[in-house]
């Protein structure tokens, strides 16, 4: 996937819900806080997903993204841009495959 903007990503949704569902996964299962530039990063690309100015680019996320996170979020964006049916199809492959990640920040907050 060649190094392109992603400022179109939030026009390839259907509606509010599904975008609130991927947003989810990305928050819940992918930006671990422990791992904290990734999980920038990630945040950065939540962010993006619904924004139609420059939050990050796909060359930041290769940069900054270990493998197995950043084909889902590579996968995230070719379903962005083929369907929304392809989009559900993606969160249903990546919830089971990534476990819920427990906010240790916030965790330590309110202790």
């Amino acid at each position: 996937m060649a190094d392109m903007s992603l400022t179109d990503l939030a026009s390839g949704f259907r509606d509010e819900e599904q975008l609130t569902r991927v947003r989810a996964v990305i928050e819940w299962r992918l930006a671990d806080d422990r791992r904290q530039q990734e999980c920038r990063y990630l945040m950065r690309f939540w962010w993006q997903l619904s924004m139609p100015y420059r939050e990050v680019s796909l060359e930041e996320l290769r940069a900054h993204l270990g493998e197995r996170k950043l084909a889902a979020v590579e996968a995230l964006i070719a379903a962005i841009r083929t369907s929304p049916e392809r989009i559900d199809a993606w969160a249903d492959v990546v919830e089971p495959e990534f476990p819920v990640v427990h906010d240790r920040g916030h965790e330590t907050a309110r202790e």
